[in-house]
């Protein structure tokens, strides 16, 4: 028999949820009364689907719902939630939606390639280096006041 897992299933319901419906969902949990074992209750409770359905995040997924009362055990009749279990639910919803808002490895390597070529630029011939010196130092001349955090300009090496 294999065994339960509920927090597990849980967050896996989670992820697989769109982000809009995922964002949609936290905002529901912090502004409704949530019940767990019905999609509504005769006191103005409702399942963390219908609460998201109500902030904009449209998306049916009944394994959510299966996941949710698995993990908190309902068995007989709708129940409102415990201060855990919606503890739980919200920081999953967030962790999942914190992971999907960082950026890929891709673009964090595209950003740092793009920002190491901004910072060294390499010379093929002397003339060019001396031009790009110049530039530099009719820049700095432009700004005067930014001199601390301007580059400086190479010492030169030949002896007088």
């Amino acid at each position: 028999m294999p065994r339960r897992r509920p927090a597990r299933d849980l967050r896996t319901a989670i992820d697989c949820l769109p982000l809009q419906t995922r964002k949609a969902m936290l905002e529901g949990v912090e502004s409704n009364r949530i019940i767990v074992g019905a999609y509504v209750d005769r006191n103005g409770g409702v399942c963390p689907m219908l609460a998201a359905h109500r902030n904009g995040g449209r998306t049916s997924l009944a394994s959510f719902a299966h996941a949710w009362d698995g993990y908190t055990g309902v068995r007989r009749r709708a129940r409102p939630a415990t201060e855990r279990e919606l503890n739980t639910l919200k920081a999953m919803l967030e962790a999942s939606i914190a992971l999907d808002e960082l950026p890929s490895v891709a673009e964090v390597a595209r950003e740092a390639q793009a920002s190491r070529a901004r910072r060294l630029r390499v010379f093929r011939r002397f003339d060019e280096y001396e031009r790009a010196v110049a530039e530099l130092g009719v820049i700095r001349a432009l700004n005067p006041q930014d001199e601390r955090t301007a580059p400086q300009a190479p010492r030169s090496y030949a002896k007088s």
